[in-house]
């Protein structure tokens, strides 16, 4: 799974919209002005960045060596994925799915429930 599908797959997450607050080389995914991914490429190699649980982002850092920190973010709650293809593409997809319900979840309700048209 290439970069341009990742970029594909998070946008067809309701509400999702791409923006570039960091310049055009960093695309941050965004569902209601909060970010649940960021694209980017740094030394040569594309990564990921997700929002993710503190404890389960452990797990994955200890499971993955392509899965770090989140550079330049919360190193708490995010990861960066490096993708040099060690980690399977259902897992990715998993993960992006994590980081949108993460956000979505801490959206106020009347967001959540007003619609897409109120992001």
């Amino acid at each position: 799974m290439d970069s341009k599908d990742l970029f594909s797959y998070c946008l067809i997450k309701p509400g999702a919209i791409e923006d570039y607050p960091f310049g055009p080389e960093v695309i941050v995914i965004k569902i209601a002005s909060k970010m649940f991914a960021l694209l980017s490429r740094r030394n040569g190699q594309d990564n990921l960045s997700l929002k993710c649980n503190p404890d389960y982002s452990e797990i994955l850092r200890q499971q993955y060596p392509s899965i770090t920190p989140g550079y330049h973010l919360n190193k708490r709650h995010w990861n960066t994925l490096i993708l040099d293809g060690s980690i399977p593409e259902r897992e990715i997809r998993d993960l992006i799915d994590h980081s949108y319900d993460l956000v979505y979840k801490s959206l106020p309700r009347r967001v959540r429930t007003g619609g897409q048209g109120d992001w």
